[in-house]
């Protein structure tokens, strides 16, 4: 097993398109999920930081893919979060292209983590990009983040809604995870770790 200094953690890049991504075989890991979804609290929480991945109150902030290099054995690779209204048509079908050749074309990608809101059932745009990694094969971990806010007594139930929207397939994992506790910490870099 991998044993990472997640202190050692940095900004390495913001990427439009592939001519930008790092040249080289480091093993990259994802992370894809609405504007809104906690998607920087994650970075930061697995990474012990404050704030390395910039969490804004603004959604939609993140408009490039940002690769962070952990301790120069993996990179984390911020994809620019969908679903938000604020973002004209033509610039949502930009990130999508941009988004899409990164999935699709990169050889360094191991795992996506797609990241859903474990309060409320997923979005159209959270079940489409859970279809779209299966319908490529690539392997996806789904990380059902601000579990803090639901009641423990009801995860069962948010998680099985959850499940039954994205047409869950049980081979993948399925973490519950809050930044706020820290629930689900040790099981995500556990998840992360076996695909490297």
């Amino acid at each position: 097993m991998l044993e990472i200094n997640t202190h050692n953690a940095s900004i390495l890049l913001s990427a439009a398109s592939k001519e930008h991504y790092p040249k080289d075989n480091l093993p990259e890991v994802a992370l894809a999920g609405r504007s809104n979804v906690g998607k920087s609290s994650f970075i930061n929480t697995l990474l012990g930081r404050k704030n390395l991945a910039r969490t804004s109150s603004k959604p939609g902030k993140t408009q490039l893919l940002n690769f962070f290099n952990i301790d120069n054995q993996l990179r984390f690779v911020d994809v620019p979060g969908y679903g938000y209204a604020k973002v004209s048509k033509s610039q949502r079908v930009k990130w999508g292209k941009m988004i899409e050749e990164y999935l699709v074309t990169r050889d360094n990608l191991k795992v996506v983590i797609s990241l859903v809101d474990f309060r409320h059932e997923p979005s159209v745009d959270d079940i489409q990009m859970y279809e779209f990694l299966k319908y490529y094969e690539i392997p996806v971990i789904i990380v059902a983040t601000k579990a803090d806010k639901v009641a423990r007594g009801k995860w069962n139930k948010h998680e099985s809604i959850i499940k039954k929207s994205l047409n869950f397939d049980d081979s993948d994992d399925f973490i519950v995870f809050s930044s706020v506790d820290r629930t689900g910490f040790k099981l995500s870099w556990d998840k992360i770790l076996t695909y490297l």
